[in-house]
């Protein structure tokens, strides 16, 4: 019998989870039963539990929890260190790899892979990955590092710790928001490595590292920075139109476009416009904003309307346009992607362990004549 495949595993189901669901006719995500759109009104704490423990926490379960987030937020003097010795012209993903395996020999979890000590590896990684960006900014730009605040939200936190000085309300909301956004996608590209890694029992460690190799490329998470590129590229509205269709016109892809999964629109993409435009007009700047919403109308025209396969904003679209207005620069997007993310490569990394069977698919062979 001739062996079937599908290129990119494209719609093949390879393992059952209760982490994250998607419909991608209908534009739904949902995270264990709730729906995106109502989740991204909770902090992210709260959907962090929920990832992981795989309930909603209760009021002294969220406050637990918080609290342990928020004390193991400070990284050591040697890890700093390390981050120090980074070249500075690298995307900050690069420097947030480097440090987080630096940091897992210094673990004496290491290598205790009971399901105790990863969710306190686990911890560790969900409350160090904003420290460690952040400081990696910091210092590629001759700035201090500046220390954790325990009073702040994960949001606000990063953004204090990035910029030296507290967030606004809505600024604080727009990032915790971005970060529950960001936390799982079902078995997106860097989620399929952690758990591919897991699955021979390596450490997890290693299993998130593999995750933040896989969200760096262009095609997943590193879009993000491309759409903050290209909005710089374009300018002004006026531009719009003849960089839109020049990309038509050459077959080039329109970053920020396009979903292997969805269909539709994407459900994230609808919260995260609608951040951008709040915080457009909090600084009173649309030109953003209005490029934006100017190239997903032509793109509207050129990729939706008479189309059998159309083509809709994704995640990165709008989310780049958001880091934009917060002055993230392009190339701590991805890392900033990838805070949001690290629970939900807990979650499937812990569900992966429970339920163990080595991820080992085969391939098509294609002979050919020497």
């Amino acid at each position: 019998m001739e062996d079937k495949f599908a290129k990119g595993l494209e719609n093949v189901i390879a393992l059952e989870s209760g982490i994250s669901f998607i419909d991608g006719e209908k534009g739904i995500l949902e995270y264990r039963g709730f729906d995106i759109a109502e989740l991204s009104k909770l902090s992210y704490d709260q959907v962090s539990y929920m990832l992981i423990m795989g309930k909603m926490p209760g009021e002294e379960e969220l406050e637990e929890f918080s609290d342990n987030l928020k004390e193991l937020r400070k990284i050591t003097d040697s890890a700093f260190k390390v981050m120090r010795f980074c070249n500075y012209n690298i995307e900050a993903m690069d420097a947030l790899r480097t440090t987080i395996s630096y940091m897992s020999h210094c673990d004496p979890d290491l290598n205790d892979n009971s399901p105790e000590a990863n969710l306190r590896k686990g911890m560790k990684m969900i409350a160090r990955f904003p420290t460690v960006v952040a400081s990696f900014s910091r210092v590629k730009n001759g700035l201090e590092e500046i220390e954790p605040d325990p009073e702040l939200s994960h949001g606000a936190n990063f953004l204090y710790m990035l910029r030296g000085k507290r967030p606004t309300d809505l600024e604080s909301r727009i990032l915790e928001t971005d970060f529950i956004l960001s936390a799982d996608h079902e078995l997106n590209p860097s989620t399929f490595t952690a758990r591919t890694i897991t699955s021979t029992l390596s450490d997890i460690h290693s299993s998130v590292i593999g995750g933040l190799c896989a969200l760096k490329g262009p095609l997943h998470g590193g879009a993000r920075m491309e759409v903050m590129e290209m909005v710089d590229e374009i300018g002004t509205v006026d531009e719009v139109e003849a960089f839109v269709m020049g990309k038509v016109q050459n077959h080039e892809k329109l970053m920020g476009f396009g979903h292997r999964v969805y269909k539709t629109y994407d459900p994230r993409a609808k919260v995260y416009k609608k951040l951008a435009k709040q915080i457009a007009e909090e600084r009173n700047d649309m030109l953003w904003f209005d490029i934006a919403e100017r190239i997903e109308t032509i793109a509207y025209r050129e990729f939706v309307q008479n189309k059998d396969k159309p083509i809709y904003p994704n995640v990165d679209f709008y989310s780049g346009i958001v880091y934009k207005y917060l002055d993230i620069p392009p190339k701590l997007a991805t890392a900033v992607f990838a805070i949001g993310r690290i629970s939900g490569w807990i979650a499937h990394c812990l569900e992966q362990y429970s339920d163990n069977r080595l991820i080992r698919p085969r391939a098509k062979f294609i002979r050919s004549k020497l």
